[in-house]
């Protein structure tokens, strides 16, 4: 069951921040700097977290990921915005091999 995550970052050297902003890209669709939304399998999850955990320096940069919930229940409706509305998200198809 894949389910929607809010994922907010603070990384505190530019070539760390850059590296997770690319890698953040690659599993979700940026909201504001440094918060993106993904909409993972608990394997996604996994591997991004692994994937991110390579990349920071533990007792310096700090990564939050929020359990929205399911994709198809509640997490449809969990964000509300005031002024200018994100762009919507494509459609995201991830082949794990």
């Amino acid at each position: 069951m894949r389910h929607l995550y809010l994922v907010a970052y603070d990384v505190s050297e530019a070539k760390r921040l850059r590296r997770v902003y690319k890698k953040m890209n690659a599993y979700g669709d940026p909201l504001q700097y440094s918060v993106f939304q993904c909409n993972l399998s608990d394997v996604e999850k996994q591997r991004l977290i692994e994937q991110l955990s390579r990349i920071i320096k533990h007792d310096e940069d700090r990564i939050m990921l929020v359990d929205i919930g399911p994709e198809d229940g509640r997490a449809r409706i969990a964000f509300e915005y005031l002024g200018v509305q994100p762009e919507p998200a494509e459609e995201r198809v991830a082949i794990i091999i």
